[in-house]
């Protein structure tokens, strides 16, 4: 199947977004793509460290999600995107994945687990981390699991999600641009990609803040496609048949040993 990202600029304009992300989604429907995912918070930027996200956010059933819901049923494909969700009387935010399918229903979302408090950021300030519930899904013949931008440095989500039956990973994602920063997010879908033996797929914002280089690596770790530094719609295709061959010839899913991996966690504390 064909699969494809959005690599967009977001702003503090949710209308301006919004007609990039129905853009780009018309034109990934009639080049075949089944399913387009875009980047974290694709509804609505971060905004300066001190920008009040509440008054922004909206909840599952609001405009954002409806909109994406019309936009599907109309091209006839699967949307993935980021952006707040609210949560009533609070002053804080999820940071929130969503999943509409072709018939133009929500049918799972994820909220962003590891919050990016590093590299001078301190997202949970204005955010509350999800409660560790992961979101998988199938389109056509492959199973996907969603993870959002800095989860992408925590390899056990990438594990609990293969061994939770994806055959792929979408990583919407704001990743902030800065020195190596490039090279870690390479490194790291490759990484998840090889470790795991599935593909994985990031759609980054592009702009001032974040580096883009949006791209798919396959379940060997090689790096498919990559939309560089403009706004862009990559495409590449996947298939079960690669994961398959790609996971009897390297089986890491098979030989690896949590039972002494959760031993070693508890002698360091990690566990508690």
């Amino acid at each position: 199947m064909k699969i494809a990202l959005g690599q967009i600029s977001v702003g503090l304009d949710k209308q301006q977004n919004f007609s990039k992300i129905a853009d780009m989604a018309s034109l990934a429907a009639s080049r075949g793509a089944q399913l387009v995912a875009f980047p974290e918070v694709s509804m609505y930027n971060y905004g300066t460290p001190m920008h009040n996200l509440v008054p922004h956010a909206e909840a599952l059933n609001g405009s954002f999600v409806t909109g994406l819901a019309q936009i599907a049923r109309e091209n006839s494909i699967f949307i993935v995107a980021g952006m707040f969700e609210s949560i009533p009387g609070d002053q804080y935010v999820f940071n929130t994945i969503v999943v509409v399918n072709a018939a133009g229903e929500l049918i799972g979302h994820y909220r962003k687990i590891h919050l990016f408090d590093a590299f001078g950021w301190k997202e949970s300030e204005r955010i509350t981390a999800g409660d560790g519930s992961i979101l998988t899904f199938k389109c056509n013949e492959i199973t996907f699991g969603i993870m959002t931008c800095y989860d992408l440095r925590f390899p056990e989500l990438a594990r609990h999600l293969a061994a939770s039956g994806s055959q792929a990973i979408l990583v919407p994602a704001a990743w902030v641009s800065g020195a190596l920063k490039e090279t870690h997010l390479q490194t790291l879908v490759r990484s998840r990609a090889i470790e795991n033996n599935l593909y994985v797929a990031a759609a980054v914002q592009v702009g001032a803040t974040f580096c883009g280089s949006s791209q798919i690596a396959d379940p060997m770790g090689v790096i498919t496609a990559d939309q560089g530094e403009e706004e862009g719609l990559l495409e590449s295709e996947i298939t079960f048949n690669r994961v398959t061959a790609v996971r009897e010839k390297s089986p890491t899913l098979k030989n690896c040993r949590p039972d002494l991996y959760a031993k070693w966690y508890t002698q360091h504390g990690i566990l508690g």
